[in-house]
């Protein structure tokens, strides 16, 4: 048996699934038609010799009306013919009691027992005649049986022709059951035929602009093919909105590269020819040749940070978050020495905490730290404050710059996006995407928005921490 279930479970996967499919329905509506037809034969079946044991009962009752009282003998005979009474004869316990005449119709052992009282009466089918009869056995009286006979050659010709146009009927129900199966597995698995369809070509062409049409209907009364080749859909929007930030990346990258790489091939080669150059000539050029190098190391090492999707979770653990901001305007003030930061801390941040990667979380305040001051005029402050409400926390920094106008707003976060304002200061464009990379893998939202009066403030906001995560304020 388990090889045969290995055969069929291996011609099973070696089936396309429409045809997997056709089998099955077609295999579950034959088999209903075959049931149907079946239950119908043999209710029929039992319908006819219901109605003939029914007329064997009322002639044995009518019989025994009008001889009631009567001895062993055989009281009519022309069964043998359609049209004819039942054949009927009375049947002593007792063989010695028999009539001088033979019996019309079998005798047997049973039927000495009915007239005994020792077994109760019945129904059987005997030969006479050369025709089928239908024979009842009863009681008649004390120590007698009463034999009563009908042809049963009708019913039983019934009975073929039921069983004729049943098998007619079942044969058709398996036909359009195959048919049906086809047209279910042809109609059910075209939204697979397009999804199957859509993968090959995008497959082929690595385009994923390409979408399954879906049938008209409303959302929610859509079956689970629809369903899926919506979702399939909406993975292809995600997959093509991934390759072209790929490839915008890819391109931007290639782009902001350029130039410093020009710079330093440019260098490197002044540097190879250095006995040619004046000391302050080298010295120059060495220190280009540095900051180049530093600048290119940072914006690949910005590049490696932008490619993590989550943090670490080994790494988390919880930290204060005025701590942290404390930690990083301190460190701020050394690396913009002409630059005055201001703190705030309000009522309840203090002890606030939330879990996270704190090297993470420094890089992040560090990011905006440096942009407000890159933007700030001398003398200027960056403001920071950080700020308790209900369960949240919020930290935001302030500038007092030139603000961001309307129009770049939006793309603020980007990836190297760089305001006509900014072109010609130094950086990469990486800082902010990389700090809103950071917050979103903490659960944190960082917004931008026009400063009043002036300048631009960024908004750090943390969501209340869940039960049982750790976070909240630490007491």
């Amino acid at each position: 048996m388990s090889g045969v279930r290995r055969l069929g479970a291996r011609w099973r996967r070696r089936r396309p699934l429409r045809t997997r499919l056709a089998l099955a329905a077609s295999a579950a509506v034959a088999l209903v038609a075959v049931g149907v037809c079946a239950a119908a034969f043999f209710v029929i079946r039992y319908e006819l010799l219901h109605q003939l044991d029914l007329s064997l009962t009322q002639s044995a009752t009518r019989v025994v009306q009008e001889h009631r009282g009567g001895g062993p003998q055989v009281l009519a005979g022309e069964c043998r013919y359609l049209s004819a009474p039942a054949c009927a004869q009375v049947v002593p316990a007792d063989p010695g009691a028999d009539p001088d005449g033979p019996y019309l119709l079998p005798v047997a052992g049973p039927v000495r027992e009915v007239a005994a009282g020792t077994r109760a009466p019945y129904f059987s089918n005997v030969t006479r005649f050369g025709q089928p009869l239908r024979m009842l056995t009863t009681r008649f009286g004390d120590g007698r049986a009463l034999q009563v006979a009908l042809r049963a050659d009708p019913v039983e010709r019934g009975v073929r022709q039921a069983a004729v146009l049943l098998a007619a009927v079942g044969g058709a129900g398996v036909l359009l059951a195959g048919v049906l199966g086809y047209a279910v597995s042809r109609t059910g698995l075209a939204p697979v035929a397009r999804l199957t369809s859509t993968a090959e070509r995008i497959a082929a062409t690595r385009d994923p602009r390409h979408r399954i049409e879906l049938p008209p209907g409303r959302p929610g009364r859509q079956d689970e093919v629809t369903r899926l080749a919506a979702s399939f859909n909406t993975m292809l929007g995600e997959l093509e909105q991934s390759v072209s930030a790929q490839r915008r990346l890819v391109a931007d990258a290639s782009h902001e590269l350029r130039t410093p790489l020009t710079a330093l091939r440019t260098n490197a080669e002044l540097l190879a020819r250095a006995d040619r150059l004046t000391p302050a000539q080298r010295e120059r050029a060495s220190g280009a040749l540095g900051r180049q190098i530093r600048e290119v190391t940072g914006m690949v090492n910005d590049l490696i940070e932008l490619a993590r999707d989550e943090e670490p979770l080994p790494l988390l653990e919880e930290v204060r978050i005025a701590e942290l901001a404390e930690h990083a305007v301190g460190t701020a003030r050394g690396h913009w020495p002409g630059t005055r930061f201001v703190l705030e801390t309000g009522p309840g941040a203090a002890d606030a905490s939330r879990p996270g990667v704190p090297a993470r979380l420094a890089r992040l305040l560090t990011n905006l730290l440096d942009n407000a001051a890159k933007f700030s005029p001398p003398g200027a402050p960056v403001e920071v404050s950080v700020t308790a409400y209900g369960e949240g926390l919020e930290v935001s920094v302030r500038d007092h710059g030139p603000g961001i106008a309307a129009q770049d707003l939006p793309y603020v976060f980007d990836r190297f996006y760089r305001a006509e304002a900014a072109r010609a200061l130094p950086g990469s464009g990486l800082g902010l995407a990389m700090a809103r990379q950071i917050a979103r893998a903490h659960g944190a939202e960082l917004t931008a928005r026009a400063a009043p009066g002036g300048g631009a403030v960024f908004t750090l906001a943390f969501a209340a921490s869940g039960p049982g995560g750790g976070g909240g304020a630490a007491r």
